[in-house]
């Protein structure tokens, strides 16, 4: 709080200096005080650990946006839950928080379009991940004959196989069955085959040097058709660079793959970044959403609304909404709550200081007081 004098009284003016007298200043009284104004301490308040993922504190200057339907305001409080619809709320108010929702298919999150509510529907949302790549590794033993239509006279394929389990577009689950022959020296053959009346298309060639690195050939690709009635068809891409050609026994194992089941949304975490990945009960993890913030040119101009709520005003200067961790927007820290940066022991001394004051000028006013009343005394 800043104060200010409610009447100045001026008794005389002041008067500039002449050839033989300076100048005087003014006789003036203040008469009475008033409030002139009350400014915000907008400084960062230490922040408290409550270890639950919905609760949000600010580390820098930013605030997080809040919609009623009809306005948008903004806060500091990252008091924050779901509601029964999965909402992302801020728990005193209801509001709900802003921010970005990503895309459902590819996860991406576009700031650069119009905020708007955040939802979190835990439970009932269900992801799958089609399979794009799928990595194989092991050796091929050098020392194998040669077989298949090179070889003389021809002979039947001595095959290598490794399978891999694989999902389609709708979650469906397909073991492909990647197949090796040595053709010629340093040279070998593959193809894929499937067992549950799927149609896989692709086929290559490996040739290795004399070290037996894999020089061409990886990486390869297939086309696996589902069988009548199930998804669509989807392209795989075949990482096999890690396949040796050495002296030893020939196995080959698939080491991964990229593709998930279906599966629900069991839970959510929420980055320095403010992104909201969803975690699936597939294993499956994906972004949902990303909270917004704002800055605003002049803190103290912002008009207190109640409820831990501020709306900008003409001298708050319009705000810098964006992602936070940019702009001078500050980062969030989920499981936190930024406590008050007043300073509790400060307060309570200065409270301790203006009572004494007060006291004391009591005191003074009261011996005056008696001083009259002896001085009336004498003159009777």
């Amino acid at each position: 709080v800043t104060f200010e004098n409610m009447i100045a009284q001026t008794i005389r003016g002041a008067s500039k200096p002449t050839a033989n007298l300076g100048g005087t200043d003014a006789i003036q009284y203040g008469l009475g005080v008033m409030v002139g104004g009350t400014d915000v301490d907008s400084s960062q308040g230490s922040l408290n650990a409550t270890n639950r993922p919905s609760d949000l504190a600010v580390q820098g200057n930013g605030f997080f946006l809040t919609s009623n339907g009809s306005r948008t305001a903004f806060t500091r409080d990252g008091a924050c839950d779901l509601d029964a619809l999965g909402n992302f709320v801020q728990k005193a108010t209801g509001e709900k928080i802003q921010g970005w929702t990503a895309d459902a298919a590819s996860g991406l999150i576009d700031t650069g379009k119009s905020v708007g509510s955040i939802n979190i529907p835990l439970g009932t949302k269900s992801a799958v991940q089609v399979t794009t790549a799928a990595t194989f590794v092991g050796n091929l033993n050098s020392e194998t004959v040669v077989s298949g239509p090179t070889a003389v006279p021809p002979t039947p394929p001595d095959y290598q196989t490794a399978t891999v389990r694989v999902y389609d577009k709708k979650g469906a689950q397909h073991d492909v069955t990647l197949q090796m022959y040595k053709s010629a020296v340093d040279t070998w053959q593959w193809s894929a085959t499937a067992s549950g009346g799927e149609t896989i298309t692709g086929s290559g060639t490996l040739v290795f040097d004399s070290n037996g690195q894999m020089t061409s050939g990886n990486p390869g690709s297939i086309t696996v058709t589902p069988a009548p009635g199930g998804a669509a068809p989807f392209d795989m891409t075949l990482n096999i660079g890690g396949i040796t050609e050495l002296a030893t026994g020939s196995q080959i194992t698939a080491s991964d793959q990229n593709g998930f089941p279906p599966g629900s949304l069991s839970s959510y975490s929420i980055g320095t970044d403010g992104v909201i990945t969803g975690l699936y009960t597939n294993g499956l993890t994906r972004p949902l959403a990303q909270i917004a913030m704002a800055v605003f040119p002049n803190t103290n101009g912002l008009e207190q609304i109640g409820s831990n709520l501020w709306v900008p005003t003409d001298n708050s200067g319009v705000p810098s909404m964006g992602a936070p961790q940019g702009g001078g927007r500050g980062a969030i820290n989920a499981g936190y709550l930024e406590q008050s940066n007043v300073d509790i022991s400060n307060e309570f001394t200065d409270l301790i200081v203006t009572q004494r004051g007060f006291q004391a000028n009591t005191k003074v006013v009261t011996t005056v007081d008696e001083m009259l009343q002896d001085l009336i005394n004498m003159k009777h």
